[in-house]
Protein backbone atom coordinates (compact mmCIF):
# COMPACT_ATOMS: atom_id res chain seq x y z
CA UNK A 1 0.00 0.00 0.00
CA UNK A 2 1.42 3.56 -1.28
CA UNK A 3 -1.02 5.23 0.25
CA UNK A 4 -2.51 6.23 3.74
CA UNK A 5 -5.93 5.10 4.54
CA UNK A 6 -7.96 8.55 5.22
CA UNK A 7 -11.06 8.87 7.38
CA UNK A 8 -12.89 11.87 6.56
CA UNK A 9 -15.34 12.55 9.67
CA UNK A 10 -16.51 8.70 9.63
CA UNK A 11 -19.69 7.63 11.39
CA UNK A 12 -20.79 4.07 10.90
CA UNK A 13 -23.67 2.65 12.75
CA UNK A 14 -26.47 0.00 12.52
CA UNK A 15 -29.81 1.26 11.56
CA UNK A 16 -29.17 4.76 11.86
CA UNK A 17 -27.66 4.42 15.42
CA UNK A 18 -24.14 5.14 15.29
CA UNK A 19 -21.59 3.27 17.01
CA UNK A 20 -18.24 5.08 15.71
CA UNK A 21 -18.84 9.03 15.95
CA UNK A 22 -17.17 11.87 13.40
CA UNK A 23 -13.44 9.80 12.77
CA UNK A 24 -11.00 11.74 11.33
CA UNK A 25 -7.47 10.86 10.73
CA UNK A 26 -5.11 8.60 8.71
CA UNK A 27 -3.13 5.69 8.54
CA UNK A 28 0.04 5.85 7.39
CA UNK A 29 0.97 2.95 5.04
CA UNK A 30 3.04 0.32 6.72
CA UNK A 31 1.39 1.74 9.78
CA UNK A 32 1.37 -1.37 12.65
CA UNK A 33 -1.80 0.07 14.54
CA UNK A 34 -3.79 -0.97 17.73
CA UNK A 35 -6.82 -0.35 18.17
CA UNK A 36 -8.26 -0.31 22.05
CA UNK A 37 -11.16 0.70 23.78
CA UNK A 38 -13.84 -0.24 26.13
CA UNK A 39 -16.63 -3.23 25.27
CA UNK A 40 -18.71 -1.31 22.84
CA UNK A 41 -16.31 1.30 21.91
CA UNK A 42 -16.99 0.40 18.22
CA UNK A 43 -13.65 -1.36 17.67
CA UNK A 44 -15.26 -3.99 15.54
CA UNK A 45 -17.36 -1.75 13.71
CA UNK A 46 -14.74 0.48 12.70
CA UNK A 47 -12.98 -2.58 10.82
CA UNK A 48 -16.26 -3.45 9.15
CA UNK A 49 -16.14 -0.39 8.09
CA UNK A 50 -13.03 -0.48 6.78
CA UNK A 51 -13.33 -3.31 4.89
CA UNK A 52 -16.30 -2.61 3.05
CA UNK A 53 -18.60 -4.72 5.03
CA UNK A 54 -20.57 -1.81 6.76
CA UNK A 55 -21.03 1.52 4.99
CA UNK A 56 -21.13 4.90 6.36
CA UNK A 57 -23.74 6.65 7.79
CA UNK A 58 -21.32 9.87 7.19
CA UNK A 59 -18.39 10.60 5.89
CA UNK A 60 -15.70 9.25 3.67
CA UNK A 61 -13.59 6.18 4.06
CA UNK A 62 -10.95 6.85 1.56
CA UNK A 63 -8.54 3.54 0.54
CA UNK A 64 -6.69 5.17 -2.06
CA UNK A 65 -8.02 3.22 -5.10
CA UNK A 66 -7.70 -0.17 -3.38
CA UNK A 67 -10.24 -2.47 -3.47
CA UNK A 68 -12.52 -3.95 -0.62
CA UNK A 69 -11.40 -7.21 -1.61
CA UNK A 70 -7.64 -6.46 -1.39
CA UNK A 71 -7.94 -6.20 2.05
CA UNK A 72 -7.56 -9.30 4.34
CA UNK A 73 -9.77 -9.52 7.28
CA UNK A 74 -9.51 -12.02 10.05
CA UNK A 75 -12.83 -11.58 12.12
CA UNK A 76 -13.50 -12.58 16.27
CA UNK A 77 -13.66 -16.27 16.70
CA UNK A 78 -17.36 -15.42 17.79
CA UNK A 79 -18.08 -14.44 13.96
CA UNK A 80 -17.06 -17.43 12.85
CA UNK A 81 -19.43 -20.43 12.18
CA UNK A 82 -17.33 -23.41 13.58
CA UNK A 83 -20.85 -25.93 12.80
CA UNK A 84 -20.06 -25.65 9.50
CA UNK A 85 -18.88 -28.82 8.00
CA UNK A 86 -15.31 -28.02 6.16
CA UNK A 87 -12.35 -28.96 5.93
CA UNK A 88 -9.28 -27.13 7.21
CA UNK A 89 -7.96 -27.53 4.28
CA UNK A 90 -10.40 -25.99 2.00
CA UNK A 91 -11.45 -23.18 4.77
CA UNK A 92 -7.71 -22.12 4.27
CA UNK A 93 -7.61 -22.45 0.84
CA UNK A 94 -10.97 -19.42 0.45
CA UNK A 95 -8.10 -17.13 1.34
CA UNK A 96 -7.30 -17.59 -2.63
CA UNK A 97 -10.46 -16.59 -3.95
CA UNK A 98 -8.58 -13.98 -5.00
CA UNK A 99 -6.03 -15.46 -7.34
CA UNK A 100 -8.72 -18.26 -8.22
CA UNK A 101 -11.90 -16.79 -8.13
CA UNK A 102 -15.19 -17.91 -6.07
CA UNK A 103 -15.31 -21.18 -8.37
CA UNK A 104 -11.62 -21.24 -9.82
CA UNK A 105 -10.17 -24.80 -9.38
CA UNK A 106 -7.96 -25.36 -7.01
CA UNK A 107 -4.23 -27.20 -9.07
CA UNK A 108 -1.33 -27.97 -7.38
CA UNK A 109 0.42 -25.00 -6.91
CA UNK A 110 -2.47 -23.42 -4.89
CA UNK A 111 -2.47 -26.59 -3.14
CA UNK A 112 1.44 -26.30 -2.39
CA UNK A 113 0.33 -22.79 -0.93
CA UNK A 114 -2.16 -24.13 1.09
CA UNK A 115 -0.51 -27.10 2.94
CA UNK A 116 3.28 -24.06 3.29
CA UNK A 117 0.23 -21.60 4.77
CA UNK A 118 -1.08 -24.40 7.81
CA UNK A 119 2.62 -25.24 7.88
CA UNK A 120 3.85 -21.57 8.60
CA UNK A 121 1.28 -21.46 11.97
CA UNK A 122 1.60 -25.23 13.30
CA UNK A 123 -1.19 -26.69 11.73
CA UNK A 124 1.00 -29.40 9.96
CA UNK A 125 -1.47 -32.46 9.65
CA UNK A 126 -4.86 -30.69 10.37
CA UNK A 127 -5.77 -30.55 6.39
CA UNK A 128 -8.74 -33.38 6.74
CA UNK A 129 -9.97 -31.66 10.05
CA UNK A 130 -13.13 -30.48 10.21
CA UNK A 131 -13.31 -26.64 11.75
CA UNK A 132 -15.94 -27.53 14.17
CA UNK A 133 -13.36 -29.94 16.23
CA UNK A 134 -10.43 -27.25 16.21
CA UNK A 135 -9.65 -25.49 19.54
CA UNK A 136 -9.73 -22.05 20.08
CA UNK A 137 -5.97 -21.80 19.51
CA UNK A 138 -6.11 -24.17 16.47
CA UNK A 139 -9.01 -21.92 15.14
CA UNK A 140 -7.14 -18.88 15.55
CA UNK A 141 -4.06 -20.05 13.73
CA UNK A 142 -6.23 -21.83 10.61
CA UNK A 143 -7.75 -18.11 10.08
CA UNK A 144 -3.95 -16.56 10.48
CA UNK A 145 -3.32 -19.54 7.27
CA UNK A 146 -6.10 -17.92 5.55
CA UNK A 147 -4.95 -14.56 6.15
CA UNK A 148 -1.49 -15.09 4.55
CA UNK A 149 -2.67 -16.59 1.43
CA UNK A 150 -4.64 -13.39 0.77
CA UNK A 151 -1.62 -11.93 0.43
CA UNK A 152 -2.91 -8.24 1.14
CA UNK A 153 -1.46 -5.42 1.57
CA UNK A 154 -3.79 -4.08 4.12
CA UNK A 155 -4.72 -6.79 7.46
CA UNK A 156 -6.71 -6.12 9.63
CA UNK A 157 -7.31 -8.26 12.36
CA UNK A 158 -10.35 -8.08 15.10
CA UNK A 159 -9.09 -9.57 18.14
CA UNK A 160 -6.83 -11.99 16.79
CA UNK A 161 -5.43 -13.16 20.29
CA UNK A 162 -8.09 -13.31 22.23
CA UNK A 163 -9.11 -16.56 24.84
CA UNK A 164 -5.72 -17.74 23.01
CA UNK A 165 -2.24 -19.73 25.47
CA UNK A 166 0.51 -17.54 25.25
CA UNK A 167 2.20 -20.07 22.73
CA UNK A 168 -0.02 -19.70 20.36
CA UNK A 169 -0.35 -14.96 21.12
CA UNK A 170 3.84 -15.18 20.58
CA UNK A 171 3.63 -17.36 17.20
CA UNK A 172 1.14 -15.50 15.75
CA UNK A 173 2.16 -11.91 16.89
CA UNK A 174 5.48 -13.43 15.13
CA UNK A 175 3.44 -13.21 11.70
CA UNK A 176 2.12 -10.01 12.72
CA UNK A 177 5.69 -8.87 12.84
CA UNK A 178 7.04 -10.07 9.77
CA UNK A 179 3.81 -8.72 7.73
CA UNK A 180 4.72 -5.21 9.34
CA UNK A 181 8.69 -5.79 8.12
CA UNK A 182 7.57 -6.45 4.18
CA UNK A 183 5.82 -3.48 4.18
CA UNK A 184 2.26 -4.16 4.46
CA UNK A 185 -0.08 -2.12 7.13
CA UNK A 186 -1.32 -3.80 10.17
CA UNK A 187 -4.39 -2.79 12.31
CA UNK A 188 -5.45 -4.49 15.22
CA UNK A 189 -8.28 -4.17 18.00
CA UNK A 190 -6.97 -5.37 21.02
CA UNK A 191 -7.30 -5.74 24.86
CA UNK A 192 -4.59 -6.20 26.56
CA UNK A 193 -2.47 -3.41 27.00
CA UNK A 194 0.68 -4.93 27.62
CA UNK A 195 1.01 -6.50 24.34
CA UNK A 196 0.34 -3.04 22.76
CA UNK A 197 2.52 -1.13 24.68
CA UNK A 198 5.75 -3.80 23.62
CA UNK A 199 4.47 -5.22 20.29
CA UNK A 200 2.30 -2.17 18.42
CA UNK A 201 4.57 1.59 18.03
CA UNK A 202 1.04 3.35 17.14
CA UNK A 203 -2.35 3.32 19.02
CA UNK A 204 -6.04 4.43 18.32
CA UNK A 205 -7.74 4.27 21.40
CA UNK A 206 -11.34 4.30 20.69
CA UNK A 207 -14.68 4.99 22.83
CA UNK A 208 -17.19 5.58 20.36
CA UNK A 209 -15.28 8.08 19.18
CA UNK A 210 -11.37 9.40 19.53
CA UNK A 211 -9.70 9.84 22.45
CA UNK A 212 -6.49 9.67 21.51
CA UNK A 213 -4.45 8.54 18.48
CA UNK A 214 -1.01 8.41 18.19
CA UNK A 215 2.49 7.02 19.63
CA UNK A 216 0.93 4.21 22.08
CA UNK A 217 3.42 5.46 25.33
CA UNK A 218 1.32 9.15 24.70
CA UNK A 219 -1.90 7.66 23.76
CA UNK A 220 -1.88 4.68 26.69
CA UNK A 221 -2.23 7.14 29.69
CA UNK A 222 -4.15 6.72 33.00
CA UNK A 223 -6.03 9.88 31.91
CA UNK A 224 -6.66 8.67 28.41
CA UNK A 225 -7.97 5.61 29.55
CA UNK A 226 -10.58 6.88 32.31
CA UNK A 227 -11.61 9.05 29.77
CA UNK A 228 -12.24 6.02 27.33
CA UNK A 229 -14.48 4.44 29.96
CA UNK A 230 -16.16 7.56 31.06
CA UNK A 231 -17.23 8.49 27.33
CA UNK A 232 -18.24 4.96 26.76
CA UNK A 233 -20.44 4.87 30.06
CA UNK A 234 -22.25 8.02 28.81
CA UNK A 235 -23.04 6.99 25.58
CA UNK A 236 -26.88 6.42 24.41
CA UNK A 237 -27.41 3.49 22.05
CA UNK A 238 -30.58 4.58 21.21
CA UNK A 239 -29.32 7.94 19.79
CA UNK A 240 -29.53 8.65 16.21
CA UNK A 241 -27.16 9.41 13.78
CA UNK A 242 -25.74 13.79 14.20
CA UNK A 243 -24.37 16.14 12.39
CA UNK A 244 -21.61 17.36 14.10
CA UNK A 245 -19.24 16.27 17.69
CA UNK A 246 -18.07 19.06 19.37
CA UNK A 247 -16.23 16.34 21.99
CA UNK A 248 -14.55 14.59 18.88
CA UNK A 249 -10.72 13.83 20.16
CA UNK A 250 -7.83 15.13 17.97
CA UNK A 251 -4.58 13.00 17.42
CA UNK A 252 -1.93 12.92 19.52
CA UNK A 253 1.39 14.84 17.97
Amino acid sequence: MTVPLIFRDVTLGYDRHPAVHHLSGAIAPGALLAVVGPNGAGKSTLFRGVVGILKPLAGVIDRGGLAVRDIAYLPQIADLDRSFPISVFDFVGTGLWHRCGLFGGIGRRERDDIIRALAAVGLQGFENRIIGTLSGGQTQRMLFARTLLQDADVIVLDEPFNAIDAKTTEDLLELVRRWHDEGRTVLAALHDFDLVRAAFPETLLLARSVVAWGPTRQTLTDANLQEARRMCEAFDDQAAACAGDPTNRQAVS
